[in-house]
Parts: structure tokens; sequence; C-alpha cells
């Protein structure tokens, strides 16, 4: 998917107290998910209906992975594992824009957005030089190349209502030593301003630049020139946990200290898989990111966050869907079924 629809993993390198010294990679962070394939689901989204809009804006998609498993397990009478699919089939979750047709996959997820009187949420995650060669290495093979490809994206849009989020991980990667190579910061930071510059000037859009996550970048004044530098001042605000697992109550924390650094912005938070918090202690291994055990749906996405610098509790990151070829998964953002039933099962709410 960006690419080749796959997740992905990234290295978590904490800044030190300096805010522009990195230091040791001590943390793998999350990984991220898979956009929807496009194959007829048959009867999968019977079952599903949209969210009141009053709660969250989002659309859901009738036919995601999700929707499908839990039609399956419906059909092969496993309703138990069918009631627990349903935790995730029946949420907004955000669609990852791939690289064969985005603007024609842009358009149809907007357009049944649009027919079901919501917004579409989208996530934009091809730029040049991704992820540090990892589970998720590749994106646009130059920057002329994601222009393009962003071009059509925006021109996929519309004037319909979308909120995206933009380039996960593409900031703090530039702050990780041996990540991003050099000569080629200047130009991420300007096809990030670009992107954001472009996505602003569709009329009903919302825009969000990722920035990490509270055990990554530890010393939140590292984001501020780099967050800058890539467009936060036309942007709505950030992003933060994509694809992580840090509690909602730590994300809040972090925001907070990074928004009046960078003109009061608010901020949304990847609630899709933090219910249990962080892998910790004798638990955490080198990859405690990739599809660790244990782990639960957060709270379901919504606009009611009670906290008016929270614009949105989201589920970027599709659940159930793996981070990479560890612990027994399938390659990254290859739909999981176990996993996802473990991550419904251990969900509290």
């Amino acid at each position: 998917m960006y690419g080749s629809h796959d997740g992905r993993g990234r290295t978590a390198a904490r800044l030190a107290a300096g805010g522009a010294t990195v230091g040791a990679m001590l943390l793998l962070a999350g990984c991220f998910s898979s956009s929807d394939d496009g194959k007829d689901g048959g009867d999968a989204g019977a079952a599903i209906r949209q969210r009141p809009k009053s709660q969250t804006p989002y659309w859901v998609n009738p036919e995601g992975n999700a929707a499908r498993q839990m039609a399956e397990y419906r059909k092969d009478d496993k309703s138990a594992q069918a009631e627990q699919i349903k935790k995730i089939a029946g949420q907004p979750v955000a669609e990852w824009i791939g690289t064969e047709d985005p603007q024609g996959q842009t358009e149809k997820l907007t357009r049944a957005a649009d027919k079901a009187d919501r917004s579409a949420l989208l996530v934009l995650y091809n730029l040049p030089h991704r992820d540090c060669g990892q589970y998720s290495k590749g994106g646009a093979a130059d920057a002329n190349a994601y222009r393009a490809w962003l071009d059509k994206v925006v021109k996929g849009i519309g004037d319909r209502a979308a909120t995206v989020v933009v380039e996960p991980d593409a900031i703090p990667h530039l702050l990780a030593e041996g990540c991003t190579p050099k000569e080629f910061h200047d130009e991420r930071y300007a096809l990030l301003n670009e992107a954001v510059t472009k996505l602003k000037e569709l009329p009903e859009t919302k825009v969000y630049l990722d920035a990490g996550n509270p055990d990554w970048v530890r010393d939140p004044g590292g984001l501020v020139e780099p967050l800058n530098r890539a467009g936060i001042a036309k942007a709505d605000g950030f992003a933060l946990n994509v694809s992580n697992y840090q509690t909602t109550k730590s994300n809040i924390a972090y925001g907070k200290k990074v928004s009046p650094m960078v003109g009061n912005k608010p901020f949304v938070i990847d609630t899709s898989r933090n219910g249990n918090g962080p892998v910790e202690g004798a638990h955490a291994d080198e990859e405690a990111w990739c599809n660790p055990s244990g782990r639960a749906l957060g709270e379901p996405p919504t606009t009611k966050t009670g906290d008016e610098q929270v614009d949105a509790y989201l589920w970027i990151k599709r659940p159930g869907e793996s981070d990479g070829e560890c612990k027994g998964g399938p390659k990254a953002g290859q739909w999981w079924p176990k996993y996802a039933l473990e991550l419904a099962h251990n969900t509290k709410h």
C-alpha cells in the first residue's frame, strides 16, 4: 500500500533533553496499517452502520477487512468471534492512500463518505526514503514522483470533507541519527510543507502533521523547529501516537507541552491499540512495537474528547492488521484475524 499496502515499523529514537541531540535507539515504535484493497466485500457491510455524527463525523467503511471477517465468522456460525470483531468493524478507521491509483482510490473513499454524510479519514504515507529501511521501506521514487502522487490525491479529495494525517514518522525520523540521509532533509521538509499547503487549499479538508509519540522524541522542544519547517502554522494541528501503544493520558500531557510551542495548535491521538498501554518492564523487547501481545483497543473514535486542545481520538492504525513479520505475524499491513481477536477480547469498553 503506500507503495505496497504494507504496514510499517519504525525506530523510536529518543531525543535527549537538549532537543536536538538524538539519544540511543532504545525503543521501536508502532507499525502502520493498510488501506482497504478495494475488492468486493459481498454482504460484509450488511450489519455495519455509521456511528452517530454527533459523536464522530468520520465514515465507517462497511466493506473493510474487519467487516469482511465478521461476515465470514457469521457465515461459519462463529457468533462469539463475530461479536468480538464487530468492535473493530463498527468503528471508523483511517484509509491509507496507495500508489496504484491514488486519485481513483481517494475519490472513491471521499464520495462514499460524502454519500453517508460523513468525513473521510485519510493518511498520506509515501515520502521518499520512508521508514529507515525497515518493514515499510519504500515510498515515492523521488521528490517529483511524490508531488505527482500528491496532486492526484488532492484531486481525488476535491470539495468533499476529509481529515488527513500527513506522513507518519516523517518528522521524527529526520531527528533520528543515521535514518533519513542528511542530503534529503531539506527536500523532506519542502515536501511536507507542500502537502500541507495543497491540502489546506481544499475547502473541506483538515490536516494534521504527525509528531511521533511521548516515548519517541522525549523532549517536546525538539519538535518545534521541525514542525515549523514542515508547515504546522498552516495545518489544523498535529497527530500523536500513530500506530503506537502509549496511553491516552500520556499523549494528552505530551501534546499540551508541544501545543504552546507551535502556536497553540490542537492535536489528535491515535487510540486504536492503546487500551492497555505499551509493553513495559521484563516483557519489552527490541521490537516491543511489533505485534505485542496483551494489547487492547483504546477509546473509540470521537470528537467528544472533553478537552478543547484534543480535537479527536482516532483509529489511524487499522486494528487487526500486522505490524510486520514478527511474533508470528504476516507481512506488515496484512489482516491478521488472530491478532484482531486478541485486541478486541482484551478491550475493557
